[in-house]
């Protein structure tokens, strides 16, 4: 049976995913045994495959490598943030004690 190339063409998306039926799988590749332009075409478009996957993979590295440079500046800014309000905590604390508590001289014992 002879199918045009069209319609090879609209399969050959689905055969590269492997998601086609098993009667369409050797349907084309019985085609693509006769047929060099749609070879050159399966070609093509593993070659678009891996080359989107590769710019993919490199936008989605960019992405992670700026969310982590802003991850750490924001964990240094957090970490400095908690040793600054601690600090103040425990000088109003010394304040406090210093201010309120009644400091008298102790009787010496004779």
């Amino acid at each position: 049976m002879k199918i045009s190339c069209e319609i090879i063409k609209d399969l050959l998306p689905l055969y590269l995913d492997g998601v086609c039926s098993n009667d369409s799988k050797a349907l084309i590749e019985e085609h693509l045994a006769e047929c060099d332009n749609c070879k050159t075409e399966l070609q093509t478009m593993k070659g678009d495959l891996f080359i989107n996957h590769k710019d993919q993979n490199l936008k989605e590295a960019e992405a992670v490598r700026k969310l982590s440079r802003r991850w750490k500046k924001g964990m240094i800014r957090s970490l400095l943030e908690g040793v600054l309000i601690t600090l103040l905590v425990i000088a109003a604390i010394a304040l406090v004690l210093y201010l309120f508590m009644d400091i008298r001289a102790l009787p010496k014992p004779y």
